[in-house]
């Protein structure tokens, strides 16, 4: 009975050293991309400003499908025309927007989707 007890105890310690390193690892673990957003949110802001078309280019002064303007895009590392770029860099301009501007580069959309 004795030697239960101490294997009872020796799992509940365990799990408790385990769930603590998960506590403080995890914020550790993902410091380097706080300020990141998530793709799937780039996708839902992508899907507000152009109807998710990457390649938008309407001729309203924006393009791409998170809706650059060319002095932004090219401001913030984007090479030639935003409608033309990947899906990626896309998303990698705009983080670098979102850095410097917050959502308030995509106002309305931001708005519409709690972004903040």
């Amino acid at each position: 009975m004795a030697l239960r007890s101490r294997m009872s105890t020796s799992k509940h310690l365990l799990r408790l050293a385990v769930a603590g390193a998960i506590a403080v690892g995890a914020p550790l673990a993902m410091a380097g991309t706080a300020d990141a957003a998530p793709s799937g949110v780039w996708d839902q802001l992508a899907q507000c400003e152009s109807s998710g078309n990457w390649s938008a280019n309407t001729g309203n002064g924006f393009s791409g499908g998170l809706q650059f303007t060319p002095s932004t895009w090219k401001a913030f590392g984007g090479q030639g025309n935003a409608h033309n770029a990947s899906r990626a860099e896309q998303i990698a301009v705009a983080e670098r927007v979102l850095d410097a501007q917050g959502w308030n580069a995509w106002p309305a959309c931001s708005a519409k989707l709690g972004l903040r």
